[in-house]
């Protein structure tokens, strides 16, 4: 049974060094009574199923730091023991959940650099609170924070690895951009310049391609937008309008310098008929008349001129 998105709303607030650390009120109400979580208007056989300490508290949340992990400890036992699917399960769960968001809230630290917005890791966080919740075996002996917590941090990096980028990118690739951050980090340090492509592959035992490869892989983390606006030397505008094109034009230029001293070759009136026939775009017939000639015969001379001006482009 999935805890509902009201159960899962929780405040940005900055969390403690402490996992277990006080957490801040929620900033959204739940969903049994107005300006309270989940559990706080729940009737009492249902809050029967907490220990005596958290039973007298609305707000999980405001267990103090010192019984969380005691508590946590003994709902989870009793969670072992209740069915799952019932309304008693999900209410223990969802208590679990709330006394145990702080854990999400220090994971989250760890992602301070990225730009991802702090809401949006907190509810991929509790995910993984959730999961590992339901995955929790209290008879190993286990602390559940030391479950936890790869659980909770592993759902934050499948995020970031599945909806952050801006283009698809292997996996493979995602960890080699990972790995050349680092490693170019400790080389800068230790050689006081940025690391060469050489001393990278060397440092991380791989060649120089894919070290390449790695690199230009992380271009695809973020995308800038064409419409975004841009000062350069020619003033203001949008980048999409500086972006050049392919000139197909250009693909001429070398049949035009091959085939200038091919048609210098060729005898007058030959000249003069591809010059109406391809440059004043004149029929064989209308060629015909101004030279005195049948369109048969304009035909067999241009078919013959071309055939000329072909072979001599393939023998060049």
């Amino acid at each position: 049974m999935v805890v509902t998105t009201g159960e899962m709303l929780v405040s940005a607030a900055a969390p403690t060094a402490d996992p277990y650390g006080p957490a801040a009120p929620a900033t959204a109400p739940g969903a049994d009574e107005p300006g309270r979580t989940p559990g706080a208007g729940a009737g009492a056989g249902l809050r029967d199923l907490l220990p005596p300490e958290l039973a007298a508290v609305d707000d999980p949340r405001e267990v103090a730091p010192a019984d969380a992990r005691d508590l946590t400890r003994q709902l989870l036992r009793r969670l072992a023991t209740l069915e799952e699917g019932t309304r008693e399960y999900s209410y223990v769960r969802a208590t679990l959940v709330e006394m145990n968001l702080s854990l999400v809230r220090f994971a989250i630290r760890r992602f301070d650099a990225h730009r991802e917005p702090k809401e949006d890791l907190l509810q991929v966080g509790a995910v993984g609170l959730i999961k590992a919740i339901d995955r929790f075996d209290p008879s190993l002996g286990v602390e559940f924070t030391t479950f936890a917590m790869p659980t909770v941090l592993g759902e934050i990096r499948r995020h970031f690895r599945d909806t952050t980028w801006a283009v698809h990118v292997p996996r493979r690739l995602q960890e080699l951009r990972i790995a050349l951050a680092r490693a170019q980090e400790r080389l800068s340090q230790r050689l006081d310049r940025a690391p060469t492509v050489a001393e990278l592959a060397e440092h991380l035992s791989i060649t120089p391609e894919e070290v390449v490869e790695g690199l230009t892989a992380a271009n695809g983390h973020t995308a800038g937008s064409l419409d975004g606006v841009t000062d350069d030397g020619d003033g203001p505008g949008p980048l999409g309008a500086q972006l050049g094109a392919d000139d197909h034009g250009l693909a001429l230029v070398e049949d035009l310098v091959a085939l200038k001293p091919l048609i210098a070759a060729l005898p007058e009136r030959e000249r003069r008929i591809l010059s109406m026939r391809f440059c004043e775009d004149l029929t064989q017939s209308q060629i015909g008349a101004r030279l005195g000639l049948s369109q048969m015969h304009v035909s067999r001379l241009l078919s013959r001129t071309l055939g000329q001006l072909r072979d001599g482009m393939e023998d060049g």
